[in-house]
């Protein structure tokens, strides 16, 4: 009559592991009794995806701290003797219009924003400066106003204010990145 006996693990590792156990229960039972719901209006893209220092060329974009840009310059020194190349880029804000400057070893990636153009028919100017825009679907869109901030931008308003108030029909270009929109450009045309 032999008896089987089991090795008995230490009194520790079994308490650890009911912890365990018993923290995944209680946590996957806790969140089974909360209601989760996600809303986006995008469509689910990421606002920026990564590029090669090096490959970013001008006229293209850039993230240069927190804001989305249009490169005007890039210089590429040599490489230094720690081995990286740097590439020093001058860059617009599309929004503001703010020169921003950044430096970056070549061979890193840096965020590059994924920038929107679409074009809306003009519906309405509000009087106190927001706009009424028509989709190609035919929906509205009211969140917009009309373009502030510098010199080009409310020259531009006046145009399309100008343009709106003779009757002219109003197509205005749309710019979105990072979650930011603004009236970049407009052209008219008589009805």
């Amino acid at each position: 009559a032999d008896t089987i006996r089991l090795p008995v693990p230490p009194i520790p590792l079994l308490i650890a592991y009911y912890l365990r156990v018993e923290k995944s229960q209680a946590t996957m039972s806790d969140d089974e009794h909360h209601d989760v719901h996600f809303e986006s209006t995008d469509s689910g893209a990421s606002m920026t995806f990564p590029m090669q220092a090096g490959n970013i060329r001008k006229n293209g974009f850039i993230v240069i701290k927190g804001r989305p840009c249009k490169v005007v310059d890039v210089s590429t020194s040599k490489t230094g003797k720690h081995g990286h190349a740097k590439c020093n880029f001058t860059a617009l804000d599309i929004f503001t219009n703010k020169k921003l400057e950044d430096l970056q070893p070549s061979s890193h990636n840096c965020d590059v924003p994924n920038v929107k153009r679409t074009e809306f028919t003009l519906i309405d100017i509000s009087d106190d400066g927001f706009v009424s825009l028509m989709t190609d679907s035919g929906d509205t869109k009211d969140d917009l106003s009309l373009p502030k901030g510098t010199d080009d931008l409310e020259k531009l308003a006046q145009q399309i204010q100008a343009d709106f108030d003779e009757g002219k029909e109003v197509v205005v270009t749309v710019l979105s990145a990072m979650g930011e929109e603004m009236i970049a450009s407009a052209k008219s045309s008589n009805n």
